[in-house]
């Protein structure tokens, strides 16, 4: 799964604890190519060099935005203590459960708001969020499992978007990198929230 001497952004190690590279028993085509095998109890399992890579670029695409201009959206409750703790890290904006659909698009609306970038948790349960954006024309990153398509999203990355585990512990590479990346805190220096803040019980 995982060629000799490649730098991971964490230990190899804690991201298999996490789980981030198991999958579904479902796959669709788009996502085959971050597959690396199915399990015998027929789960798949993402390719972890892959899920890294993809973090990264990830945060090196939101470093190129304010916080400000970031919403994150989490409507699965598995993400809602991930996505705050990123909020508290970052300071970008985040909807932990429903977001109210056309927020970014009606002026009309109390809550209306707008970004330059979006990252959601989950590209089916999201989907009104991911339609906003596509309506205002901004980028939507989106974490994707084996069993999501990629249609309206410009930037897919790879991971087990259901569990936990998973959620928090890539919120919390996402934060940190971002915050470095953006010269808030120095190239081995860590965030001021704790990788158990992201991560739920």
């Amino acid at each position: 799964m995982v060629e000799e001497n490649v730098q991971f952004l964490v230990p190899q190690d804690t991201y298999l604890k996490s789980g981030i590279h198991i999958g579904t028993k479902f796959r669709t085509k788009y996502m085959e190519q971050f597959i690396y095998k199915t399990r015998p109890d027929g789960l798949t399992v993402l390719n972890l060099q892959k899920i890294d890579e993809r973090i990264n670029v990830a945060a090196r695409f939101l470093s190129q935005f304010q916080p400000e201009e970031i919403i994150i959206v989490s409507r699965r409750e598995n993400g809602w203590k991930a996505v705050r703790a990123f909020g508290r890290a970052t300071g970008c904006r985040f909807y932990a459960g429903r977001y109210p659909p056309g927020t970014l698009t009606n002026l009309a609306l109390k809550n209306f708001t707008q970004a330059k970038i979006i990252l959601v948790c989950d590209s089916w349960p999201d989907r009104n969020a991911i339609m906003d954006a596509n309506r205002v024309g901004i980028p939507v990153i989106s974490l994707c499992d084996s069993n999501n398509t990629s249609n309206n999203i410009d930037l897919v990355v790879p991971c087990n978007n259901k569990g936990k585990k998973s959620l928090g512990l890539f919120f919390y590479i996402l934060a940190r990198e971002y915050m470095r990346n953006m010269g808030k805190i120095g190239k081995d220096e860590d965030i001021s929230v704790p990788l158990d803040d992201f991560i739920e019980e």
